[in-house]
């Protein structure tokens, strides 16, 4: 799924559009034990509930796919006759309604999440009628269903007794403790929405938390390796580099990098596809070449990077690349340099000391105060 096809999917998450009629779930205590499940109608509730239950879901579609939202690529062989395809295609086949198929989903993910506290499971069941287009771009009568189940995971936190107000009686007066219910720390979607219909062979996996993706509630329900966090693979991207430039891993070649990055970034930005911003070996391997690095560094980087990494595997450019600065640092000192002035920046051996240099064109200040050079 790509960035378009996700919004046009948020953007029925609303009473007024969307065709999820119920929400189910279930209230899971710290212990990992079930506690209660329930079924609530949508339009047995007000119009704002039913709102705030959908953007509770919506949220598991936000972020940046290859950070937040990671595709879950399903084998053929999953798919003919693998125990966790054959659940989730129950799941979607029946709309949610096999009780057994429910509780087989939750213990799957109760016994594998690694989570201490409370948390509440979400799932509905949706049925879109995709609108086809005309060569105008003008929308025409559906030609198509996409149906698909969506779970979203969200923690629940106890809010204290407060003292507050109550108008009616004029008096102050206590306000019991209560549960409420946070924004997703995880959920998925299950099948892919792609070209305007199911993709079968991939699933969505939605998590916050970008340090930790949770990889033992992947392996539990799809069987499937999810891409490392992207500060683990910033790391190992940066380990990479550095390990296959040894002696010519400089300031110039990091720099170089760093800014061919964000050139990608900011051209998808300014020209998005339907395919989402990724960086592949061979990508990576080019941009070394532009900055002048000698090939037989450049083969070392791609063993290493397969190695590590893994043959075809794809990086997002955010996620080693930062678009708002540049940022260098000694064990003393940490120097931040604004896109686009890398170039002010160089090292320098004098005297046989090595030394940053900055160049400083404008105004310098040290605690707020304007020095003289």
């Amino acid at each position: 799924m790509n960035e378009k096809e996700l919004a046009e999917l948020r953007r029925r998450y609303r009473h007024d559009k969307s065709n999820i009629t119920h929400v189910r779930g279930c209230f899971v205590n710290e212990k990992k034990e079930i506690i209660s499940e329930f079924e609530q109608s949508l339009g047995m509730i007000s119009e704002d509930d039913a709102d705030d239950i959908l953007a509770l879901l919506r949220k598991t579609m936000s972020g940046v796919v290859g950070r937040n939202l990671l595709p879950i690529d399903f084998s053929t062989a999953q798919v003919m006759e693998s125990e966790e395809h054959k659940l989730l295609s129950v799941l979607r086949a029946t709309k949610l309604s096999d009780e057994d198929s429910r509780r087989a989903l939750y213990e799957k993910i109760t016994g594998a999440l690694e989570y201490d506290g409370s948390y509440m499971i979400l799932l509905a069941y949706d049925r879109y009628d995709v609108p086809a287009r005309g060569a105008d771009g003008e929308e025409k009568e559906s030609e198509s269903v996409f149906s698909y189940i969506h779970c979203a995971i969200s923690p629940i936190k106890a809010s204290r007794a407060v003292l507050s107000y109550y108008f009616p009686g004029n008096c102050m007066r206590s306000v019991t403790a209560d549960c409420s219910l946070s924004s997703p720390m995880l959920g998925f979607l299950f099948p892919a929405f792609e070209n305007g219909g199911a993709n079968i062979y991939r699933a969505m996996y939605y998590t916050k938390d970008l340090k930790n993706n949770h990889p033992e509630l992947s392996d539990a329900l799809f069987s499937s390796e999810i891409p490392m966090p992207p500060s683990e693979q910033k790391a190992t991207f940066g380990a990479i580099l550095e390990e296959a430039m040894a002696e010519d891993c400089s300031l110039r070649v990091v720099r170089a990098v760093h800014t061919q990055m964000c050139q990608l970034i900011e051209a998808y930005r300014e020209e998005p596809t339907e395919e989402p911003l990724t960086v592949t070996k061979d990508d990576a391997a080019e941009m070394l070449r532009v900055c002048g690095v000698p090939e037989e560094r450049v083969t070392v980087f791609e063993e290493k990077y397969t190695e590590e990494l893994g043959e075809n595997a794809e990086i997002h450019p955010k996620t080693v690349a930062e678009t708002k600065r540049l940022k260098v640092k000694t064990p003393e000192v940490s120097i931040t340099v604004a896109p686009g002035c890398g170039e002010r920046l160089e090292t320098r051996v004098i005297d046989g000391v090595r030394y940053l240099l900055v160049r400083a064109d404008g105004d310098v200040e040290v605690n707020g105060v304007n020095i003289q050079i």
